[in-house]
This record gives C-alpha cells, structure tokens and sequence, in this order.
C-alpha cells in the first residue's frame, strides 16, 4: 500500500461495496486522464468520450474483482484503452493522434517573445508530424510516457502490455521518431 493514499483504498472498498458515490469519487478523479487516452487511441473526442464513459461502465461492472491492495488508476486506463480499441476497429479510423492530443491539450506556458513563439509553435508542430507518422505501437507508447506522464507501469496497463514492452517499444519509438524528425 506504500505510495497510494488511505483514501483512495477506502473509497475503492466502498465503490466494492456497492457504494456509487464512491465509485463516482473514483471516476471524478480518472475522468480527464481516461479521456485523453481514450482520444490517443480514437482521435476523436465524442467516441473519447464514450469510450470513457462506457469504459468506467464496464469498470463499475467489473469492480468486485478488482483487488483493492493495487492502484486503481492503471486498471481503469486499461479497462478504457481496451474500449476505445474496440471503437477504433469497429469504426475503422486510422486518426492522427499524437497530433490531434497536442490540440487538444491544455495551453502551457506562454514563449518569452512572439519570435520564441513562432519557432516553439514550428518545431512542435514538427515533432507531433514526426511523431503521428509512427505506427501505431510506438506512437500509443510516446504519448502515454510523454504526453499523457504516465509510468511505465500505467502505461504498460494503458495498453495491456508487459513493462519490459512498454521500455523495448518507448526505446525503439525514440530511435524511429529522431530519425523522422531529423528527415523532417
């Protein structure tokens, strides 16, 4: 239990309880992050949105076979990343992700002067083409780290991978996305 707040088990075993005000805690908490990587994997935010939303369904659903001793978050990431797969397929949408997730970020600090401006706003522009230009596995495993700060850990749950996987593609991803950024 090291690391995870006494209130987050607590509300665990009362959402395990039945308790839905608990659970609706839980879901207040993950909501935003569970969106995003919803939209990482769809790059669309209505089916995000629904992927999420019918992800915590199905997590609500799945709740009393959840052990309360592991962290909530990486169980719910997974639970929604697997419903926005199975929207993606049944859709069939190949989407931008990694680019379509910086423009849906929230704004970050201000550059020092417009010319910094004009660059930073380039090269990210850049990077994110260089990044959704990567097949899907290295550019999930990019954004889960990087964009979204998840652990490796999370993400290894985020996409229903091994860890060892999750450091082996975010290695090879790197690799792949300075060689593209460098043609670029």
């Amino acid at each position: 239990m090291e690391g995870r707040p006494l209130e987050e088990r607590e509300l665990v075993l009362r959402a395990q309880r039945g308790d839905a005000r608990a659970y609706e805690e839980i879901v207040r908490t993950h909501q935003q992050i569970a969106f995003r990587v919803a939209y990482l994997v769809t790059g669309n935010a209505a089916e995000a949105e629904d992927a999420a939303q019918e992800g915590f369904i199905k997590a609500w659903r799945a709740f009393g076979r959840f052990k309360p001793e592991l962290p909530v978050r990486p169980w719910l990431l997974q639970i929604v990343a697997n419903e926005a797969r199975n929207r993606r397929r049944s859709a069939g949408r190949r989407a931008q992700l990694a680019l379509r997730a910086e423009r849906a970020a929230l704004p970050g600090a201000t550059a020092p002067s417009p010319e910094h401006a004009v660059v930073d706003a380039a090269e990210r522009q850049r990077l994110l083409e260089a990044l959704d230009g990567l097949p899907d596995d290295a550019r999930l495993v990019l954004s889960c780290r990087f964009l979204l700060g998840l652990s490796e850990e999370e993400t290894a749950a985020t996409l229903d991978v091994k860890r060892g996987t999750v450091k082996s593609r975010t290695a090879r991803a790197l690799d792949r996305l300075k060689e593209t950024y460098e043609r670029a």
